[in-house]
């Protein structure tokens, strides 16, 4: 506990705050903290978003260049929280300077790019983690036990979707996840976070079937209103998906979903039992025993919702209460934990950049079936 970590941030938008947010909270949910960190340097685009992020965290170093942070002996952690088409040059750059890396998703933009992160792994020597925070909820993470233990059997079949409903007005800016230039549209944006999920919980995907939508064509601009651009990344996007196993199951990720707001549903079917959870109501698993006797009258057969809560395993602490309603950035603090502990330990972080580099091929192949229109296999 004795080393001090020193960690600059590149992007100080929404998720660059939510990574600086979780460093500062840290020590109320974890007792002994994974390691003793700070923020030292804040490196953004815009020079008044690098002074917001002077006025947030007093005595940072703040800059417009990433290479301050990427290339700087005096720099131990790297956080990547940019737009996507920014996180490529950024990401070498770190590797090739030994520094521990938290991405966040999706690792780059395309999948040549993501192929170039896969050639420079084998030199790589730090501790590397995607931001893929939706594995570390409690009711995530007994999700992925109870598939451990076997209480589903064979999997047979999952329904899985990330609902939003942000750009289901017409009237809604034109922002960067809205451009294919930045590497945006829900296939990135969502669809990144329900496939890392499923193959974390169902199994392999072996093959997709696509189709994305663009409901609105152009969009009001986000520094001018009255003049409008053209939106070309999907807003949405539906697939048949068949795992390794052979089963087969929906994917769907949309800011279309008018009525939802941050809403990550997950069934999983199998020959023994089946899951399913709602992150809108992370409180709570369901899990359905099918080995459970139906007689008399139904037996003991039926849906059980357990309470999840905050129950994390030690180091994590008490606080608030494992009874408490947990929200969306505790898991964020989870996700962060287990890749500073990653790095104390000195031992690769999961998931690491290699999953990264999956899910990005799997976005590929999710884009190349809507071009194409029709199967696409995902070795």
């Amino acid at each position: 506990m004795g080393k001090v970590y020193r960690v600059g941030i590149l992007g100080f938008g929404f998720i660059g705050k939510v990574h600086a947010y979780a460093y500062a909270v840290l020590p109320f949910y974890y007792d002994p903290v994974p390691l003793r960190a700070q923020i030292t340097h804040v490196v953004t685009r815009q020079p008044e978003t690098a002074a917001q992020a002077g006025r947030i965290l007093p005595g940072v170093a703040a800059g417009t260049d990433f290479r301050v942070i990427t290339e700087n002996p005096e720099v131990d952690i790297v956080h990547i929280c940019t737009p996507n088409h920014l996180h490529k040059e950024a990401l070498l750059s770190a590797m090739r300077h030994g520094k521990h890396i938290y991405c966040d998703k999706p690792l780059v933009a395309r999948l040549e790019e993501a192929e170039e992160v896969a050639r420079a792994l084998a030199a790589y020597r730090g501790v590397a983690q995607m931001t893929f925070q939706n594995r570390f909820f409690p009711a995530t993470l007994r999700a992925r036990q109870l598939v451990d233990e076997g209480r589903l059997g064979k999997v047979l079949g999952f329904r899985a979707a990330y609902l939003h409903g942000g750009s289901a007005d017409p009237q809604a800016p034109l922002k960067w996840k809205l451009t294919a230039a930045a590497g945006g549209g829900v296939i990135a944006d969502l669809a990144s976070h329900v496939l890392d999920v499923v193959e974390w919980l169902a199994g392999p995907i072996a093959s997709v079937m696509a189709a994305t939508h663009i409901a609105w064509p152009d969009r009001p601009l986000s520094h001018d209103p009255t003049r409008r651009g053209p939106v070309d990344a999907e807003e949405a996007v539906a697939a048949l998906v068949r795992l390794k196993s052979g089963a087969l199951g929906t994917l769907e990720a949309t800011k279309l979903a008018s009525g939802t707001e941050d809403e990550l549903r997950l069934e999983i079917h199998g020959s023994q039992g089946a899951l399913r959870l709602n992150l809108m109501d992370a409180h709570h698993l369901e899990f359905y025993d099918a080995t459970s006797p139906d007689a008399p009258q139904g037996g003991f057969r039926g849906w059980t919702r357990i309470d999840c809560g905050q129950r994390y395993p030690a180091p994590a602490t008490s606080f608030p209460s494992p009874k408490a309603s947990i929200g969306w950035i505790r898991a964020h603090v989870a996700c962060l934990a287990a890749f500073l502990q990653a790095v104390a330990d000195g031992r690769p972080a999961d998931p690491g950049l290699q999953q990264g580099i999956r899910i990005q091929r799997l976005m590929h192949a999710l884009s190349q079936s809507a071009r194409q229109g029709h199967w696409v296999d995902c070795p």
